[in-house]
C-alpha cells in the first residue's frame, strides 16, 4: 500500500490518500479548503489513475473535514466515521465561522458508522478500526497490520499528543486510548499523524514527554 500526504488549510492538517496496486483508494480527513488545494488533490488522483472508493474521517474537527463536501461530490463518495462525532459534524458550520472559514461548504451526512474492531477493505488492502477517544468523542484510528502503519488522526504526534481542551475532549480518556489501543501495536509501527511529521511507535514510547 502507498500513502500520499497533503498538508492543507491554515491549521497545516495532514490529508491522506491510501492506495494499492488495484488503483482503488480511500481519502482520509480531507482538509482541502482553497480551490488550489482541491485541485492539488484532484490532480494527484487523476494523474495516478486512482479510483476513490470512500471518504473516511478519523474525527470531525473542522480542520479535518473542510474538504468533505468537495471529495464526496467530486467522486460520488459516502462518508464513514464514528457515530460519537456526529455532534461535531452537525455543529461544523457554526464552528467554521469561529475560525474564519467562511467558505466552508458543509459535509455530507455519514451513510456508514465505523466502530472498534471493524475492518475496512478496499482493493487488496485492509484497515482495522481502533476506537481512540479523548481528543474527540468519536475519534478513530486506522491500522494496517500487513504494512505496519497507523493513521492516527490527532491522538498522538511526534513528541506530543492531541489537545484535550476542545468540546468533548478529555485528557485521561486520551491517555487511556494511547496506552490501551496504540501501545500494544508493534514497536516499528509507522505513525502518520494528523499534523506534523510521521513518527515511529517505539520512539514515542521512549521519548514522548506526555507518555512517560
Amino acid at each position: 500500500m502507498k500513502i500520499k500526504r497533503f498538508v492543507f488549510n491554515p491549521f497545516q492538517e495532514n490529508t491522506f490518500v491510501l492506495y494499492d496496486e488495484s488503483k482503488e483508494c480511500v481519502i482520509i480527513d480531507p482538509g482541502c479548503y482553497e480551490k488550489a488545494e482541491e485541485k492539488e488533490l484532484e490532480n494527484f488522483i487523476s494523474e495516478n489513475g486512482l479510483k476513490p472508493l470512500a471518504l473516511l474521517n478519523t474525527h470531525c474537527h473542522i480542520d479535518h473535514i473542510l474538504g468533505n463536501q468537495f471529495v464526496a461530490e467530486k467522486w460520488n463518495l459516502e462518508l464513514h466515521m464514528h457515530k460519537d462525532d456526529l455532534p461535531l459534524l452537525e455543529n461544523a458550520g457554526q464552528i467554521s465561522k469561529m475560525y474564519g472559514f467562511e467558505k466552508y461548504s458543509g459535509s455530507p451526512y455519514p451513510k456508514h458508522f465505523l466502530k472498534e474492531g471493524d475492518v475496512f477493505s478496499f482493493g487488496e488492502s485492509k484497515l482495522e478500526v481502533l476506537f481512540t477517544p479523548g481528543h474527540a468523542p468519536g475519534h478513530i484510528c486506522f491500522y494496517s497490520k500487513k504494512h505496519d502503519f497507523l493513521i492516527s488522526g490527532d491522538v498522538i504526534f511526534q513528541m506530543s499528543i492531541g489537545r484535550t481542551d476542545l468540546p468533548g475532549g478529555d485528557y485521561d480518556t486520551l491517555i487511556k486510548s494511547i496506552t490501551e489501543k496504540i501501545f500494544p501495536l508493534p514497536g516499528e509501527t509507522q505513525i502518520y499523524c494528523g499534523h506534523g511529521p510521521n513518527t515511529v511507535l517505539n520512539y514515542e514510547r521512549e521519548h514522548n514527554p506526555f507518555l512517560q
